[in-house]
């Protein structure tokens, strides 16, 4: 049941007619008794952050961090509305706050779809009463909120992790505008872990930090990223390193998921840089490389062109040394000391063919490393983002 799976929540989803297509795109996740709950959140760095993630953020600060629900809704990210983007969200959660019997600043509010176009409230209003009274702990439940919150995406992207006294379940969307931090995504987590605001919230940071914030496919950085999980209290205590490591193996399940469904995508590639100077170098090298468009379309080609790779390394701004690089494809080494060496031509082949497959950059300078998951870029992504949907 996913983001129902650790006691205490319930959720729903419903068809409000913000997509044109009669979808579902309306969704709720909260406590079973309606009670406000320890919350932990990361949001979008975007500078232009959309209308529900200035809400969230004035609701988290309001409650020091108790929520009782979320509530979703795809086809209209509700970004760069102004103050009629901001009152929308607002009355979206007087509304559900209304219904579950709780304060308005209890309520956290998410939308995905896209940039500029204004909520149609008339619908929202319309559709939360059968969202509030439709909530259920079924697994039904959980699969129509999952549904609910997709936009380009193929399909829903649920987890579930089982801790030493303890579950996290989760669901997200995503598959386009996906760069830390942190992606065109929204995720809603759960779990029964006992625990306090303040732990949850660094948890989740922490669990973010390794996760959603290491994967790209566009190097666009959304205004509606939204990261999310609520805590019923109802398991075992749990310390904050446990609730990191259970979070950060839920997100980093979604993340994959992400990045496996990106729009178009046809290959999913893990780029580590190790050898380099220092971590910082680390991370700004690996990232250069995989939201490199040369070298996300020889993927989509089946090109083992590392040129483009040592490139991009040679670009970075960290310290790079030509004649100690090396490059491997999978266990394939196609360049040492920065130049190309002999290697088993069909084994490559058989790398460069699959869905997954890691590439690795040694820097030969240091003990730095990082890694980043990011997708090829293909055809259908252009033919994807040439409207406005």
């Amino acid at each position: 049941m996913t983001v129902l799976a650790p006691r205490g929540f319930v959720a729903s989803g419903v068809a409000a007619g913000v997509k044109s297509d009669g979808e579902l795109d309306l969704a709720l996740v909260a406590t079973e008794d309606s009670r406000p709950v320890p919350t932990g959140a990361v949001f979008t760095s975007n500078k232009l952050a959309a209308a529900p993630v200035q809400v969230c953020r004035a609701h988290l600060a309001e409650t020091g961090n108790m929520s009782t629900a979320v509530v979703l809704n795809s086809g209209c990210a509700n970004a760069a509305t102004g103050e009629q983007g901001r009152r929308a969200s607002e009355v979206t959660c007087a509304l559900a706050a209304q219904a579950l019997g709780v304060g308005a600043e209890h309520i956290l509010v998410c939308s995905t779809g896209t940039i500029g176009i204004p909520l149609d409230m008339a619908k929202i209003e319309a559709a939360l009463p059968g969202l509030i009274s439709g909530r259920g702990s079924s697994p039904e439940s959980a699969a129509a909120a999952a549904a609910a919150i997709l936009t380009t995406d193929t399909r829903t992207k649920q987890v579930v992790v089982e801790a030493d006294g303890f579950v996290v379940g989760g669901t997200a969307k995503g598959a386009a505008m996906l760069s830390p931090n942190m992606a065109t995504m929204l995720a809603v987590l759960t779990t029964d872990a006992a625990t306090s605001p303040e732990v949850l919230n660094a948890a989740l940071k922490s669990a973010v930090s390794h996760s959603f914030n290491e994967m790209t496919v566009d190097g666009c950085t959304s205004t509606n990223d939204s990261v999310i999980v609520l805590a019923s209290g109802l398991g075992r205590e749990a310390s904050q390193s446990a609730l990191a490591e259970a979070l950060g193996a839920a997100c980093a399940d979604l993340a994959a998921q992400m990045v496996a469904d990106a729009e178009g995508a046809t290959k999913m590639v893990r780029v580590r840089v190790v050898g380099a100077a220092d971590g910082a170098s680390a991370r700004r090298a690996v990232r250069r490389v995989g939201e490199s468009q040369l070298v996300k379309a020889s993927w989509c080609g089946e090109d083992a062109n590392w040129g483009r790779v040592v490139s991009e390394l040679g670009s970075a701004g960290t310290p790079f040394d030509p004649d100690r690089v090396s490059v491997a494809y999978g266990k394939v080494t196609v360049c040492r000391g920065g130049v190309a060496v002999d290697h088993d031509a069909e084994a490559l082949r058989e790398v460069l063919s699959g869905h997954d497959y890691e590439i690795v950059c040694d820097l030969g300078l240091g003990e730095g490393s990082a890694s980043i998951l990011s997708a090829d870029l293909t055809p259908l992504y252009v033919e994807l983002n040439m409207g406005r949907s």
